[in-house]
């Protein structure tokens, strides 16, 4: 949101023009929230007024596909499986959604290990990117 371009404001724009589908986990929702009004704060007020204004059309265009918070019970009986408690309620969000990407930069915590025993197809964007590329490859191939 805060970038001018990048991959993830490509992928932001893929889901607006509705060719992906953003699922959304509440605890991800709130977390961004957090962090856009913190960087709000840093700004003029026209600029901060105008993030906030582009994050309720993102939200608006994208029309995202909510996971509510994992119960309290589920996040306390899941904690063996991933060692960073801040994001179980998120990777307890994407078992539940069973999204076709969980796409992150925090490669520290999704790791490949947890793609593995979730199930999940966990990337960066850049790595989505060039996963799609391939399969355009392949299919123009064909």
């Amino acid at each position: 949101m805060v970038a001018r371009w990048g991959l993830d404001k490509a992928v932001l724009s893929l889901c607006a023009a509705g060719v992906c589908r953003l699922v959304l986990a509440e605890a991800v929702r709130e977390e961004v929230e957090q962090n856009l009004l913190l960087h709000a704060a840093k700004l003029a007020a026209a600029d901060s007024n105008t993030l906030l204004i582009d994050y309720a059309d993102l939200l608006r265009l994208t029309k995202p596909q909510m996971v509510p918070y994992p119960s309290e019970a589920d996040v306390l009986a899941s904690r063996h499986i991933f060692s960073h408690a801040s994001d179980v309620t998120v990777l307890l969000s994407a078992i539940d959604a069973h999204p076709d990407w969980l796409l992150t930069h925090n490669t520290k915590h999704f790791t490949p290990k947890v793609a593995e025993s979730t199930g999940l197809q966990i990337a960066t964007p850049i790595e989505f990117f060039k996963h799609v590329a391939q399969s355009i490859r392949e299919i123009s191939a064909r």
